[in-house]
């Protein structure tokens, strides 16, 4: 492409078991959509998985006319020191040269970032934080993890792992509050905030009740319907959750938190998430709002190509 033309990013979106390439040509900084295509997940072989991102990458360039950079989201970490991927739901990636074997193959710069990051990229550039001096993405689903933008740009930080606020821990007077034990995570910590405001996490609280561990949507729906057990669990993962909330304001301080994940759906959240948040803090910090995502679960890709863009332009 010539310096007078528009650009291209792909974004891929990988996760256990489907992979999402979007093709996107930058025209006066927005992103056009040209293509779109979804695969199965090589969840166990390498080269396999190598070969099936080339091909996606070869047919996007097609439909762009032109090779262009690749972002992704992939959730896990990259540990620092040796490049390698960790804790990936691909058991094929997991202690791999992702990035660089990718970039090898594909001769062109490939940026990774983890599916929260890309999200959190997402909701802040055309997304429900559009315009937004600074935001936190917070996704709620299977774990819990974000990311933090300010003017609409990924802040990653030495390790890459900006937003990690899953794996703080709960204080040990909120656990005692309600009883609960301090459970093992699988990053090797215990107590982390994902056992706890997750998906999991909520029907783990409705056991913990004595309730029968119903789905967070259940959950939600029996309370509607004037079940006490399941009106307490709600209630009890608002309280933890607007611990966790707070934590963030403290530390980062955002105009706004835009929720995702499948917990993102549970409405009671953007009514009553704010007013937790608040009691957790000090007279005079106020609460950001709280929205509902403009993309969701179909940002991954979108917000993959503007990593791309980002630490590529």
């Amino acid at each position: 492409m010539t310096s007078s033309e528009a650009r291209g990013y792909h974004g891929i979106d990988i996760g256990g078991t489907k992979i999402e390439l979007v093709s996107w040509r930058d025209a006066g900084g927005e992103l056009q959509e040209v293509f779109r295509e979804r695969v199965a997940t090589p969840g166990t072989d390498f080269d396999d998985f190598i070969a099936v991102i080339a091909g996606l990458v070869a047919r996007g360039d097609a439909a762009l006319g032109a090779s262009a950079p690749v972002g992704i989201g992939l959730p896990g970490v990259i540990d620092s020191a040796t490049g390698r991927q960790l804790s990936s739901n691909v058991p094929a990636l997991n202690g791999r040269l992702v990035a660089a074997t990718l970039q090898q193959a594909l001769a062109r710069p490939v940026v990774i970032g983890n599916d929260c990051q890309c999200f959190a990229l997402s909701e802040a550039q055309g997304g429900a934080a559009d315009g937004l001096p600074s935001m936190f993405g917070a996704i709620i689903g299977t774990g819990a993890g974000g990311g933090y933008c300010i003017e609409g740009r990924l802040q990653r930080g030495l390790n890459a792992i900006a937003g990690e606020w899953g794996h703080w821990t709960v204080p040990a007077p909120l656990l005692a509050k309600y009883g609960l034990p301090v459970l093992d995570c699988p990053c090797g910590k215990q107590g982390c905030l994902e056992r706890y405001v997750s998906g999991p996490g909520l029907s783990a609280l409705h056991t913990h009740l004595g309730g029968d561990g119903a789905e967070p949507l259940a959950i939600a729906a029996r309370a509607n319907a004037g079940d006490a057990i399941a009106a307490h669990a709600l209630a009890m993962h608002l309280d933890l959750l607007g611990h966790a909330m707070a934590g963030l304001v403290l530390s980062v301080d955002p105009h706004a938190i835009v929720l995702g994940g499948g917990l993102s759906n549970l409405s009671h959240l953007y009514q009553q998430l704010p007013a937790a948040i608040q009691s957790h803090l000090f007279r005079g910090v106020q609460a950001p709002p709280v929205l509902p995502p403009r993309f969701g679960d179909a940002g991954g890709a979108r917000g993959a190509a503007l990593l791309a863009r980002q630490q590529t332009t």
